[in-house]
């Protein structure tokens, strides 16, 4: 039987790793929010996103430091029978704890284009850059992580969009894609306002192992909200319960975004030539 003292090093450092890539693969989730996606026959489209948007190393830390210091379960080294921990034994689990959060702090800091995760003003200055760009009509720092948005843009679909993208930042999980194809038809994902694996490579990893949180690792089980499409072209496919029910100038499609949402919306439109 392994050491325990060695079995928790090596978890130590295996969640150090697990972390790292969480951090990597999901930057943001959706909150309580609304979002609604006109697309047209004609290829003109508008998108609009208001509600929170929560910034998840952000609300990581908040919610860490809000927690108390629990420490873990010590073992007598002959029998491997739980008993009370010593003064010595809390301090090292304390200095590992720390340690281990000091380096996601470090590569989050990398990722985040040099602001760090335990910083209380990095809120604040994401919430800054966001107001200077196209499209942010408000941001509002709440705190915790959670932003108070109000996001607009419209256009013609000659060319991919993506929803969120932020100036400076290596990569961005998105909660929508449109992808125009040259037939005309469009495909539409929202990856982030459903449970999709791809979006979280290490959720397989986590489940089931002694790490888990009994999060099934998906941006969305932060969310409680609504996305719906709005169109008057071709539905051509469609992952809704219950399909298009009849809307003004066409059909509509909606989903109930929260953490029992099946699978993350999808859909296949076909527009003019």
């Amino acid at each position: 039987m392994a050491h325990p003292q060695f079995d928790r090093r090596m978890l130590a450092g295996l969640t150090a790793g697990i972390l790292s890539l969480l951090v990597a693969a999901c930057f943001f989730a959706p909150g309580r929010f609304t979002a609604r996606l006109d697309v047209h026959a004609d290829h003109s489209f508008a998108f609009r996103y208001t509600g929170e948007l929560i910034m998840i190393p952000l609300k990581e830390e908040a919610d860490k430091a809000a927690k108390p210091f629990e420490p873990e379960a010590c073992h007598d080294e002959e029998s491997y029978e739980e008993r009370p921990c010593s003064e010595a034994e809390i301090a090292e689990q304390k200095a590992n704890r720390a340690s281990s959060a000091d380096q996601g702090a470090q590569v989050a800091r990398a990722l985040l284009n040099g602001m760090h995760p335990t910083d209380p003003k990095a809120g604040q200055e994401l919430a800054d850059r966001l107001r200077r760009r196209q499209g942010w009509n408000k941001v509002e720092y709440i705190g915790g992580g959670v932003f108070d948005v109000d996001y607009a843009v419209s256009g013609r679909l000659d060319h991919d969009f993506v929803f969120p993208i932020f100036e400076g930042f290596p990569m961005a999980n998105a909660f929508i894609q449109i992808t125009p194809r040259k037939d005309g038809s469009v495909r539409i994902n929202a990856p982030t306002f459903g449970p999709d694996r791809t979006n979280v490579p290490t959720s397989g990893l986590m489940a089931g192992s002694p790490l888990g949180s009994g999060s099934d690792g998906s941006p969305s089980e932060y969310a409680d909200g609504t996305f719906s499409i709005h169109t008057d072209a071709r539905i051509l496919a469609n992952n809704t319960d219950e399909g298009p029910s009849p809307g003004e100038g066409g059909q509509v499609l909606s989903w109930a975004i929260n953490p029992r949402t099946p699978a993350a919306p999808t859909a296949l439109l076909q527009l003019a030539p």
